[in-house]
């Protein structure tokens, strides 16, 4: 049975981005082996520095995963800074990474020219990224375009700790669903909370129509034709819509004579819609906390265990253990 591995940040709400990238592959995975997910709280200290807000967040996580689809009796969920040697193992992978590797990493070159400030958590973050995939033995990895890079890194640290060490890390696949690879956010660029433009899957109704509402279009006259595929509306659309709606929304398109306060109108009444089973599932988790923290909690004790079994090869090619 392949084993199936990703995270996900708890660095503020999760948006339609983070459903369509990670979120929606990763539940229907869980169907197709033995799937492990989990909360990236040691990631989200790279830029989020409250920790009130990093529990709430996580717990949030959690919440949001579940009232999505994870099945807790088929994928296994759990808290990354619970599983205790994690940070062992991105040491160790750090002996062995060329700087030239992460310096290579356009993730943090990105982040910096959008004025995050540089720190070591910063620039090593494809490491521990690396030791979060490979302590489990992981042999697929649903990842979103832009993370396929880090992904490529990590596969390079594992061939060089097995060139050094001997055979002793598997190297993993990743799983890019490249119709959702690049969400349109509210300004059209890839949705991204670093940009401020996300549409967060759980917000409330008005809030949620008040972000649809202000996407970013251009001047074309109502009456004149468009077209769709240059229309962040109707790829978003198209993304949470049936095949034949989507299909008469572009021919309305390029038909001319509707706006595009009426394609938002109707974007805004699927995905609403969309997220009403999603919704209703969630305010019935939040008034079972136990049950929240039981799944948590057997994800961690399933973690802990597959990571020993790794480590215990690990720390014994490198010398220590016996």
């Amino acid at each position: 049975m392949k084993r199936i591995l990703s995270g996900i940040q708890p660095s503020g709400a999760l948006h339609l981005g983070n459903y369509l990238g990670m979120m929606q592959p990763s539940v229907e995975l869980q169907h197709k082996g033995e799937a492990l997910y989990f909360i990236a709280d040691l990631h989200s200290l790279t830029s989020l520095h409250d920790a009130e807000a990093l529990r709430r967040y996580s717990r949030d996580v959690a919440l949001d995963f579940l009232a999505c689809g994870l099945d807790p009796e088929r994928a296994f969920l759990f808290r990354q800074s619970d599983i205790a040697k994690i940070p062992l193992l991105s040491w160790i992978l750090s002996s062995v990474t060329p700087m030239g590797l992460l310096e290579r990493c356009h993730s943090y070159k990105d982040k910096i020219a959008r004025g995050i400030a540089p720190s070591h958590a910063l620039f090593s973050y494809p490491v521990l990224m690396a030791a979060d995939i490979l302590i489990y033995d992981s042999d697929i990895v649903p990842v979103g375009k832009d993370q396929k890079q880090h992904l490529e890194v990590t596969r390079d640290i594992a061939v060089k700790m097995n060139e050094t060490f001997g055979e002793i890390l598997k190297l993993p696949t990743p799983s890019i669903r490249e119709e959702a690879a690049n969400v349109p956010g509210t300004d059209g660029a890839k949705m991204s909370k670093s940009y401020g433009n996300t549409i967060e899957i759980f917000a409330e109704e008005k809030a949620m129509k008040k972000k649809i509402m202000s996407m970013v279009t251009d001047s074309t006259p109502v009456e004149e034709a468009k077209d769709p595929e240059e229309s962040s509306i109707y790829q978003l659309y198209k993304l949470f819509a049936g095949k034949n709606e989507a299909l008469t929304m572009a021919e309305k398109y390029r038909a001319g004579g509707t706006g595009y306060g009426d394609f938002k109108k109707q974007l805004f009444a699927t995905v609403w819609e969309y997220f009403a089973p999603m919704r209703h599932k969630r305010a019935e988790l939040e008034l079972d906390t136990d049950y929240v923290d039981d799944i948590l909690q057997r994800g961690a004790e399933h973690a802990n265990q597959l990571a020993e079994a790794v480590m215990t090869r690990v720390e014994s090619a490198v010398g220590l253990r016996r």
